[in-house]
């Protein structure tokens, strides 16, 4: 059996530290609200793949939350970039001997297990699977040994991210997923009822 390894990157939910784009237009209270309802269902899609999940968290480890204690092994970010914390986490669970790693974002509505299961099947064929997000980054990368040029982007969060990415990759083999929407901005919001009294 291959092992499996799924890294949830999340912020820890704070008031005025999470989504504060949206906070700018919604304001803090209610930009807190949707991360940690995006917190939950990400939580709920991860522990239905079959693998073992770990949640990196960004300021500390948090017990009793909505990460599951007895599902989530439980890690802290490292690193002065997106980037270098990615490549660390990638690189601590290769350590470990997992021989397929694949990374999530926690704030995507339209993100479920069958994709993040397909990103791992497709890595029996391919050395990278990426999930492009629609606004330039990704949602998700996957690889079975680790490629460390690809966490050396100039500008995170910025809309080039992914073409970046893709540009370092040229002489691997890359399976693309389809393109998710990664929620930001308010205009992300309004495709999706559960968050109507947000607009």
């Amino acid at each position: 059996m291959t092992k499996k390894a799924l890294i949830v990157f999340a912020r820890n939910p704070e008031l005025g530290k999470c989504k504060t784009r949206l906070a700018r237009v919604i304001g803090d209270v209610n930009a807190l609200e949707v991360y940690k309802y995006l917190i939950n269902h990400t939580a709920s899609i991860a522990q239905k793949v079959n693998c073992d999940p770990y949640v990196f968290y960004s300021e500390n480890i948090t017990k009793n939350d909505s990460w599951n204690d007895l599902h989530f092994n439980k890690k802290l970010q490292h690193g002065n970039d997106l980037g270098e914390r990615m490549k660390n986490a990638f690189e601590a669970l290769f350590k470990k001997g997992y021989e397929k790693v694949v990374i999530i974002g926690s704030d995507l509505l339209d993100l479920n297990e069958t994709i993040i299961e397909n990103a791992f099947k497709a890595l029996d064929n391919n050395d990278i699977a990426i999930g492009p997000a629609e606004d330039g980054g990704y949602y998700l990368l996957g690889m079975k040994t680790l490629y460390p040029t690809v966490f050396n982007i100039e500008n995170w969060g910025t809309e080039t991210v992914y073409e970046q990415t893709l540009s370092k990759l040229i002489h691997n083999s890359v399976y693309v997923l389809e393109m998710l929407n990664d929620i930001d901005t308010i205009e992300d919001l309004k495709p999706y009822k559960v968050f109507k009294k947000y607009f």
